[in-house]
């Protein structure tokens, strides 16, 4: 069986940050969270900081959910989905790692797959904190993020694939 056809029907749910800078990292943290339920129908990976060698999973699945930080200004803890599909739909403030999923949205535009990416940007006051622990206030909203992206994804594996 073709590995493109494996993937079709499923989602993907993606987390990127950088797990060592605190709350930068909320999108790994929530990746690592989720990849400890059994959400049906949904394959979780932790993206880590992002980069070409993530371009494969835009190639394998049509529908993906991304989990990313984001210094917009925002309340700290403000969740906020937007849905991608140019460089130029990413919020102007991304995180330390913007370039990566900017680029990598660009990328895909060249290869004739565009696959329906939902975007989730948790608002963070900084990235120059470090650690591996997420600040009270972020760890205080992800029982929240969790439940969004988990409803998302349930919706998206009921729905038919957009033409």
């Amino acid at each position: 069986m073709h590995k493109k056809a494996e993937h079709k029907e499923r989602i993907l749910i993606m987390g990127v940050g950088n797990y060592l800078m605190a709350d930068e990292g909320v999108g790994v943290h929530a990746a690592q969270r989720l990849a400890e339920e059994v959400i049906p129908g949904a394959d979780v990976v932790d993206g880590g900081t992002g980069g070409f060698h993530l371009l494969e999973y835009f190639e394998l699945y049509d529908r993906i959910i991304l989990v990313d930080a984001t210094l917009d200004k925002q309340p700290v803890g403000t969740i906020r989905l937007i849905r991608p599909r140019f460089a130029s739909d990413f919020p102007v403030a991304m995180s330390t790692h913007d370039i990566g999923l900017k680029d990598l949205t660009s990328a895909i535009q060249l290869l004739d797959h565009q696959p329906d990416i939902h975007l989730f940007v948790v608002s963070i006051e900084s990235i120059q904190q470090q650690g591996v622990e997420l600040t009270p206030g972020i760890e205080a909203i992800m029982p929240e993020l969790m439940g969004k992206i988990t409803d998302l994804a349930m919706e998206l594996t009921s729905e038919p694939l957009p033409a």
